[in-house]
């Protein structure tokens, strides 16, 4: 017992040395408790919903309050139905409802022209989020028509209101279509962190860093040289991401190569930044990968808006989100392909991507200073 009580309280010794140990065993499950608990919901809230009101009456005034005292909606009144278009397009709103000229007329009237005709327009970009938007919508609907129904609105056992649905953007509702192009950034964040945030760990724990300090070359060429290898590499793991979703998940390209072309390159070199960073600051290799993996790859997975719309989490961790550079990419991405070169998500996000990267190799500039630590 006291030759067991020994080695247990030596072990408890070396816990307490290495912060490796201390990282994994009480950082690393807050950090994922925080991750999924904020971050897994497949609740959406806060809908931007346009309702276009073509002839304004009493009657389209109670139909559209319903959608304003639902929890999910956030009601944005447009007058034309042109303009909302532009927006939904820009991703400035998720839906349209659309009432009609004669809405009000096929209510008043009925029985010889049929039931009054909704139109909901959605951005099918993400399907999932789509249907569920669209259901929050047909139960407004459905709760609106038996209410007119009870007080004479109908025309036998027909309901009042006719709901017409119509997906833009994704109209077969294939939820490739979203997950492709958003893998590719969550591939290309794994990947090009992974690639560098062994390198520089790995040369302080074979003492070949400090050997550089003796030559002539400056801190700013080492970076370089570091970094273009494996942003060639992963420029190849990148092309073989969109040749697969073009060629294997057909899914459609609408927007310009070049401009997805450079806020790749912006991202990959984030990715690769990061991995630089972390293992000039560990300079230990184990260490490095397992930070790498929490700061990198998993809130590109949970808190960029590739599984759940963002909107559904805290505000405080919502603006937390806009830190996350695969949250830009990922808007940038998934515009490309679907939706076309918008120049209000194209253009911020590409502005975003490249401020990032300028900090981020300032940071490493500033952790690799010529000097021995």
């Amino acid at each position: 017992m006291r030759r067991l009580g020994a080695l247990i309280l030596k072990e408890s010794r070396e816990i307490w040395r290495d912060p490796s140990s201390m990282l994994v065993g009480i950082l690393l499950p807050l950090i994922l408790i925080l991750l999924f608990g904020y971050g897994l919901s497949l609740d959406i809230q806060n809908v931007s919903l346009a309702v276009v009101i073509d002839s304004p009456s009493q009657m389209a005034d109670e139909f559209r309050s319903g959608f304003v005292l639902s929890r999910y909606f956030d009601v944005i009144d447009i007058r034309d139905i042109n303009s909302a278009a532009r927006a939904l397009e820009r991703g400035r709103i998720d839906a349209i409802l659309h009432l009609q000229a004669d809405f009000t007329r096929r209510l008043t009237q009925g029985g010889t022209s049929g039931p009054a005709a909704v139109q909901i327009i959605l951005d099918g970009t993400d399907p999932n989020k789509a249907r569920i938007i669209l259901g929050y919508v047909q139960g407004v609907v459905t709760t609106i028509s038996g209410r007119l129904k009870a007080e004479g609105y109908s025309f036998g056992s027909v309901i009042p209101i006719d709901l017409r649905d119509r997906i833009w953007f994704n109209p077969a509702r294939d939820s490739r279509y979203f997950l492709v192009p958003g893998l590719t950034a969550i591939i290309m964040t794994l990947t090009g962190a992974l690639l560098t945030a062994l390198v520089v760990a790995r040369e302080w724990e074979r003492a070949t860093f400090e050997s550089l300090f003796a030559t002539p070359v400056t801190m700013g060429e080492i970076i370089v040289a570091k970094t273009i290898p494996y942003f060639g590499l992963g420029c190849i793991g990148f092309l073989s991401c969109i040749v697969s979703a073009r060629l294997l998940f057909h899914i459609p390209f609408h927007g310009s190569w070049l401009v997805l072309g450079l806020g790749s390159s912006l991202y990959l070199l984030i990715a690769l930044g990061i991995g630089l960073l972390i293992s000039s600051l560990t300079r230990n290799q184990f260490l490095a990968t397992q930070i790498t993996v929490i700061i990198s790859f998993l809130p590109a997975l949970m808190l960029s808006g590739f599984l759940f719309d963002l909107r559904s989490l805290p505000p405080v961790i919502e603006i937390v989100t806009l830190l996350i550079p695969a949250r830009h990419y990922i808007t940038l991405v998934q515009a490309e392909f679907l939706s076309g070169t918008i120049r209000q998500i194209a253009g911020p996000s590409l502005a975003v991507l490249a401020l990032m990267t300028i900090v981020i190799f300032a940071a490493i500039r500033w952790a690799n200073r010529k000097r021995v630590g």
